[in-house]
């Protein structure tokens, strides 16, 4: 060290920096003279100065998601389509065009012959209480995070923020405390319970996770995403609100994310970036899903013809923001050129969607329905191969609401496809309208023998084809634009 030279303050970052004050400005502080207003106020200046400087200079805390387990329900509750129309033929009050159209939708909304119902919805004559509801939250949710904790070895007084998410249930005490009173954690614990937040929810949570992480050091933050469907099963005959009986199945996922640096070399994936938007200023977009009442008095969530056109357009500025920070410069040059040369009208040309397949190495949509997948796929101009992993989650469990993004990752895992340092994209859009994007970095080649994954014991019997769910939707959407 030079001697006309003294250390101020000096803090360990990735590159040792420091921050040095020349012999001349120390001996001006030390020889200052504190009974003068302005030697109190230059000195108070200073150290102002000097702190902000710290602030400015203090580096984001990195993120790591340790693991994850996606809950799989028992076998005693998986149900085909048939059981499915079967209870509500017996048990509903349906009208036989009713009855009609949700069985042409359940046999071309892409879901198979073994997804999973609810207690509740399996017994017979069904039993829709708020007890019920309550059983279906508790097994998904303590099933969940049981395996995450014998994943990771991570104790519940440890974990420091509790984020859950669950659209459509709200109960007394919230699920978020149902979790805190099961694990026994620690009383300052920050807890927080979304709801009505729709599909998207799941990847709105990790966002308000890691924005937690940034403020609060050496934490561990558990995110819970679940749907519950127990008192969810819509008994009038509205075509726009029975899409909902034959759409969602049980399942839940549980998350477990560290800003903690010597967890990186046990995590499984860095968290990169969080991409969120919010169209619910639109009247078009706020109504597309909504929970009301039919004519009958009979609660359901309705689905309008705006569907495709709202959540094409949602979507494509979601990729508008996440574009520049994934995509290479080649196609972000690419993307400039066409934008250009369509404001000059140089020339007649189609807006350029950009390959993201050059960005990233998985892309991970929210399973939605099979007419949701088709309008991604075409949109976004991906291969089949690269909607393997959605088609099938949904084929196999159902739609999952906010967790279906992570058992499209389980699939990924199960195949053996996650290499370290491949790039991971999961995007979910749900009622708002919203969408959320999260980038993810493999920090690691995921074992295809790794235990506790939903998939494990299927996996080589996919990729399958329904040869049901070729047929034409019965719910005509607007095309998109």
């Amino acid at each position: 060290m030079p001697s006309d030279h003294r250390f101020i303050y000096s803090k360990k970052k990735k590159k040792n920096m420091s921050l040095i004050i020349p012999n001349s400005l120390f001996q001006f502080l030390t020889n200052l003279n504190f009974t003068s207003t302005p030697a109190v106020i230059c000195f108070t200046l200073m150290v102002v100065f000097m702190l902000s400087l710290i602030f400015i200079l203090k580096p984001s805390p990195e993120i790591f998601l340790l693991d994850f387990a996606c809950y799989k329900p028992p076998s005693s509750l998986a149900c085909t389509k048939e059981m499915v129309l079967k209870r509500l033929r017996l048990y509903g009050d349906f009208s036989e065009e009713s009855l009609e159209f949700m069985k042409k939708t359940l046999e071309t909304l892409g879901s198979g012959e073994s997804t999973y119902l609810p207690e509740g919805l399996v017994r017979e004559p069904p039993e829709m209480s708020t007890e019920e509801a309550r059983k279906e939250a508790e097994m998904v949710m303590f099933g969940a995070v049981d395996e995450l904790l014998a994943k990771t070895g991570v104790k519940g007084e440890e974990i420091g923020i509790v984020v859950v998410n669950c659209s459509s249930f709200k109960v007394v005490p919230s699920l978020s405390s149902m979790i805190v009173n099961r694990y026994k954690l620690r009383e300052g614990v920050l807890s927080y319970n979304l709801g009505g937040m729709g599909c998207s929810a799941g990847l709105l949570a990790i966002g308000m996770a890691k924005n937690l992480l940034k403020v609060h050091r050496n934490s561990y933050a558990l995110v819970v995403s679940t749907e519950n469907i127990t008192q969810n099963c819509y008994m009038g005959n509205d075509p726009q609100k029975l899409i909902f009986n034959c759409t969602f199945r049980m399942g839940g996922a549980a998350v477990l994310l560290s800003n903690r640096p010597f967890d990186r070399r046990s995590s499984k994936y860095q968290l990169i970036h969080t991409i969120h938007n919010n169209t619910a200023s639109s009247d078009r977009s706020y109504n597309c899903i909504i929970e009301e009442e039919d004519h009958e008095d009979h609660v359901g969530f309705t689905c309008t013809k705006d569907l495709l056109v709202v959540a094409t357009n949602t979507i494509r500025s979601n990729l508008t923001a996440t574009g520049p920070l994934i995509l290479p410069a080649s196609e972000q040059l690419l993307c400039l050129a066409n934008h250009l040369i369509r404001c000059f009208h140089v020339a007649n040309i189609l807006p350029y969607v950009p390959k993201f397949q050059h960005a990233v190495d998985h892309f991970f949509p929210h399973v939605g329905g099979k007419p949701v997948l088709d309008e991604v796929e075409r949109n976004l101009r991906v291969s089949g191969k690269q909607m393997e992993a959605s088609r099938m989650t949904l084929y196999r469990f159902g739609n999952l609401s906010g967790s279906s993004v992570w058992y499209e990752l389980s699939y990924a895992e199960a195949k053996a496809r996650i290499k370290k340092g491949d790039r991971v994209w999961q995007i979910a859009y749900g009622s708002g309208f919203k969408c959320s994007s999260v980038i993810w970095k493999a920090m690691r080649t995921v074992d295809r023998e790794e235990k506790m994954n939903p998939w494990r014991d299927v996996i080589d019997q996919f990729p399958v084809v329904d040869p049901q769910s070729a047929g034409t939707f019965p719910f005509y959407f607007e095309p998109s634009i």
